[in-house]
């Protein structure tokens, strides 16, 4: 019996001390560099959202954050590397709304399951998608493009960065709702369709406002309407796309900082705080302010929320678009 009460005794004595051993690894995180995982390529806007962010967020942290861009696959690869990597806190990610709430729509398999594999750490950033069109093409308002769309009908072009982007169901959702037929062209980046739409070789994109700001902000694309229910701060004077005619239309632009599941709580917690004290920051604040994003911050139950709302939603519009990413 004394045996036994011992061996008990030992068994709980090892397991306090493993807690207590874990407890103080966790409490010295991160005590080596950190990856960062961007699902899309460098100079896109998940990237310059991640470049402005670990620069306030490492020096918060005490340590190196490097990033690593891993385009592809309806941004499947690069979150796969985070959704199959150790929950310890040294692999996290960009988790920008394409990769969490419209590509799970748009294809039959997935490797990993967003909401089951996937720990949501912080909201960053929320925005617009800007809608611009050529300024070769003789329309200067959402009115006059419906219009022009209506009269016109599978001959306009809307040029998003690839299939299954927020482009590219923002401009389904605005098809839908304006009752026009208009030809979705899919690029390999934003940057294309840019040049390309100053150009006039398409006529109209969705286009991230933080990645055609200076564009806009220049003159070399027309201007039209942002996507989001309320106006952009750093482009005030463009209306939203439910003033110009289309009320409900409603498809912001957000990013947020991801990690496997299974992170314990205390990493959890600790980056959370520090991504809501490096969005505050005067620099963080200064930068986005100028391409027209906003600083959101937030718990990750917040940010859970916000996936499993947008997931519901754009559901229902790839459904009734009859979209589809494979």
């Amino acid at each position: 019996m004394m045996y036994h009460l011992n061996f008990k005794k030992a068994l709980k004595t090892l397991g306090l001390g493993f807690i207590l051993a874990s407890n103080l690894a966790w409490a010295q995180y991160p005590e080596k560099s950190i990856r960062m995982i961007v699902p899309q390529a460098a100079g896109s806007a998940t990237d310059t959202v991640a470049r402005i962010l670990v620069s306030e967020l490492g020096p918060i942290l005490g340590q190196t954050i490097v990033i690593e861009n891993k385009p592809g696959g309806g941004f499947t690869i690069g979150l796969d590397i985070v959704a199959k990597a150790a929950p310890d806190g040294y692999t996290i990610g960009m988790g920008p709304i394409g990769a969490m709430a419209i590509s799970p729509n748009m294809m039959s398999r997935m490797p990993y399951d967003v909401e089951r594999d996937i720990q949501p750490v912080s909201m960053v950033t929320k925005g617009h998608l800007l809608l611009a069109v050529s300024p070769q093409l003789p329309i200067n308002s959402v009115s006059e493009l419906i219009a022009y769309a209506k009269k016109n009908p599978g001959k306009l072009t809307n040029a998003s960065s690839a299939n299954g982007s927020p482009g590219h169901v923002g401009g389904e959702l605005f098809k839908l709702m304006s009752g026009t037929q208009i030809l979705h062209v899919p690029y390999k980046g934003g940057a294309m369709v840019i040049n390309d739409l100053m150009a006039g070789q398409v006529d109209m994109t969705f286009e991230s406002l933080n990645s055609i700001a200076p564009h806009a902000r220049a003159g070399k694309v027309k201007a039209l309407a942002v996507s989001g229910s309320r106006r952009s701060p750093g482009f005030p004077q463009i209306p939203t796309l439910a003033e110009s005619g289309l009320a409900g239309y409603d498809a912001p632009t957000w990013t947020g900082v991801i990690a496997p599941m299974g992170l314990p709580k205390p990493i959890l917690e600790k980056l959370n705080a520090a991504i809501n004290r490096a969005i505050q920051t005067p620099n963080f604040k200064e930068k986005f302010n100028t391409i027209g994003d906003e600083p959101t911050g937030g718990t990750p139950e917040d940010y859970a929320e916000v996936i499993r709302a947008e997931l519901a939603k754009w559901r229902d519009v790839v459904k009734r678009s009859g979209a589809k990413l494979d």
